[in-house]
């Protein structure tokens, strides 16, 4: 299944994105819809109000309580730069501000001139989780989406620490839906993952090259802090970045960012330099 948040009328609603129509779960947003401990069974049954026609999607979820991303988290790409393959993950965090819709314009704010793309498969929990073993950690996942996790280079190093760079706001493309993990389309070992800046493909990965796997990643969040429907969690983004190019190369005004992920679909944003 593909399950959604669509703005209509002025609001937002859950919804189950089916072939021809967009069929309302009876909540305000996918978030809201996740916290019904039999989401899957109400998602499959559903039969409310249908939507046709173009739709408009926001984040697939609205205001998660945790955005959680992953550094360094491509097996190839690490090796290819001469590192070591960590041992653990590589962790910061993302405010919800920072999260539009698949098709929404990209901002990239007046403070930075180093926007840099970063094609992600984005997990969506379903199920409060807290010490789970790979087992638990697989059953928490309602399903998979698409990600970018647009990043101001200039200020992400700024310090050691990187949030500052992660999480500008409505930088961050993500949806158009999720795909549940029970699908068989999001099933196979490994999905393609590509990323387009203006036409250019400038990445091309394998989500099976993950060094850490979104099961393995539930688990080891969970021992942080328990995990809850709605949050996410960004797995991490292959070689081919525009700050690693010689010469760099960054998102422009105008710029057309493409991030697809087979078996799930894709996200299509127009940047735009932030006026103030």
């Amino acid at each position: 299944m593909k399950l959604a948040t669509i703005r209509v009328n002025g609001t937002t609603r859950a919804v189950r994105v089916d072939e021809d129509k967009a069929v309302d779960l009876g909540e305000s947003d996918l978030v809201a819809f996740l916290r019904h401990v039999d989401w899957a069974t109400r998602a499959a049954d559903a039969d409310g109000d249908a939507y046709e026609g173009a739709l408009d999607y926001a984040p697939v979820v609205i205001a998660p309580e945790k955005v959680v991303c992953v550094g360094l988290n491509y097996r190839t790409h690490i090796l290819e730069m001469g590192r070591e393959l960590p041992s653990h993950p590589t962790l910061f965090s993302k405010f919800a501000r920072a999260l539009v819709g698949a098709y929404d314009d990209v901002t990239l704010p007046a403070a930075s001139t180093q926007m840099d793309w970063e094609a992600e498969l984005g997990v969506v929990i379903g199920a409060e989780v807290r010490h789970a073993d790979p087992e638990q950690a697989r059953a928490a996942i309602a399903g998979y989406t698409v990600l970018n996790d647009v990043t101001a280079r200039d200020w992400q190093y700024r310090t050691t620490q990187w949030d500052q760079g992660k999480t500008f706001e409505a930088t961050t493309p993500i949806g158009p839906w999720l795909v549940t993990a029970d699908d068989p389309a999001v099933s196979a070992q490994g999905l393609n993952l590509t990323c387009e800046v203006d036409g250019d493909t400038v990445q091309k990965a394998d989500t099976g090259d993950l060094v850490f796997d979104p099961a393995t990643l539930v688990a080891y969040l969970s021992e942080i802090v328990t995990l809850v429907p709605g949050d996410v969690i960004a797995t991490g983004t292959p070689g081919g970045v525009g700050h690693a190019r010689k010469p760099a190369r960054y998102l422009q005004d105008g710029s057309l960012l493409v991030t697809r992920i087979e078996g799930i679909g894709e996200t299509r944003n127009t940047c735009r330099r932030e006026t103030r």
